[in-house]
């Protein structure tokens, strides 16, 4: 009897063990495509748990099935089970087998934390020295661009070319290092193509780093509500060759300050033209664009 059942449990895992495997590898489509070093690491971790979710589930729905067609009482039986009062060996895998897998979650969760290594060396330390990044830093030494975050929109201040826009511009496979700062509530700088995404607290400057690894233009959102129009608090990422990052900056330079993006702000005077005063609760008045010498593309212009 005992046979049989073994034979039975390893079979179930022999038909589980590939469809979970197939499910890991499909997670990877349901992401968008990844943009930086980190997302790759964020993506193998969520596939590997995808593929342990999916096992588990079958072997839960697979024993449930089970019992359900081969485990039934006979037609009239109406009589009680038999009288069994524990089992010593079924309650050490219960306990021990969620227990190694716990652990070995979060083993595996906090080594791709540790590599990522996305808070900089004055947030993020080990053993008392900084984490390495995944990619080499710049070979001259930058400092971070600055990101201000207020009610509801996003400002890029790049210190060493002196430059302000609304659009961030970051260079591709190279470490970008950014300095988020809140001027009002908390807010949240996510960017789901890069799978990096930190709280920006009011009253604190933290150090955030990652390494973009493709061209092109991404979003980033506020992932916390922040209030009314929190939903349009989106910018343009827009990751370039170092040539044309540096080519960039140095037209932007020239430019002279103008009025950025605040698509919030828009909005609001929309309302405030149509004369949109129906009762509820008070809309905080979002801030002004600010001045910058490039205001880049409407992250929420369709097309």
């Amino acid at each position: 009897m005992k046979v049989r059942v073994f034979l039975r449990l390893l079979l179930l895992t022999a038909i589980m063990t590939p469809i979970s495997l197939w499910v890991g590898q499909l997670s990877y489509t349901w992401m968008p495509e990844p943009a930086s070093a980190e997302a790759l690491l964020v993506d193998n971790l969520f596939s590997f748990l995808t593929t342990l979710g999916t096992f588990i589930f079958l072997g839960v729905t697979g024993t449930l099935l089970y019992s359900v067609l081969f485990q039934r009482a006979d037609k009239y039986d109406e009589g009680d089970g038999p009288p069994i009062e524990g089992n010593l060996t079924l309650e050490i895998v219960w306990t021990a087998v969620p227990l190694v897998l716990v652990i070995w979650i979060a083993g595996y969760s906090y080594q791709i934390y540790d590599e990522m290594g996305i808070l900089g060396p004055m947030e993020h330390m080990h053993r008392g020295e900084a984490i390495a990044a995944p990619l080499p830093a710049l070979a001259e030494e930058t400092k971070p661009i600055e990101v201000h975050a207020r009610q509801w929109v996003w400002e890029f201040y790049y210190p060493d070319a002196e430059v302000t826009s609304t659009e961030l511009h970051l260079p591709n496979n190279t470490r970008a290092r950014l300095l988020l700062s809140s001027e009002d509530v908390l807010h949240g700088f996510f960017v789901p193509a890069f799978r990096v995404k930190q709280d920006v607290i009011p009253g604190r400057s933290i150090d955030f780093e990652f390494t973009p690894i493709r061209e092109g233009t991404y979003r980033l959102r506020d992932s916390q509500y922040s209030g009314t129009y929190f939903a349009a608090m989106q910018a343009n990422v827009v990751v370039e060759s170092p040539e044309d990052y540096q080519q960039w900056l140095a037209a932007a330079a020239s430019q002279a300050p103008q009025p950025g993006l605040n698509p919030s702000y828009a909005e609001y005077q929309v309302k405030v033209e149509n004369r949109d005063n129906r009762p509820g609760w008070k809309t905080i008045v979002p801030a002004p664009a600010p001045l910058v010498n490039y205001p880049g593309t409407d992250p929420l212009t369709k097309g």
